[in-house]
């Protein structure tokens, strides 16, 4: 839950580098979030409900998926290329500092 309020936090800071674990739980809290609006807007009759959510999270979504290709040392047009930007999210980000900046990880060990 922690992860997710950092994003929203820096929800159009697009410089840096975030960790795997920040993107996928917010990911994993995108996703509960917006079945349990469906739910809710369904049984309120209001279906719009889950969009407006999704176009309330869509900067901070893209802001944190950028960060994360920025920690395997790419560039967040990366996010565009469907198959491969997948492999990129999901692997180890870089050790040390790259052009992005400082190893988020070595931050949070020291």
């Amino acid at each position: 839950m922690n992860y997710f309020i950092k994003v929203l936090q820096n929800y159009a800071n697009f410089n840096g580098r975030a960790r795997r674990s920040e993107y996928w739980y917010f990911v994993l809290f995108n996703m509960l979030v917006y079945i349990a609006l469906a739910v809710a807007g369904y049984a309120l009759k209001f279906e719009m409900l889950p969009m407006i959510y999704n176009l309330a999270v869509l900067v901070p979504s893209l802001a944190v998926g950028v960060r994360r290709l920025h920690d395997v040392n790419k560039s967040g047009w990366y996010l565009l290329i469907p198959i491969y930007n997948l492999i990129l999210l999901v692997t180890d980000g870089d050790r040390g500092d790259n052009q992005y900046g400082a190893d988020p990880k070595a931050v949070l060990e020291l």
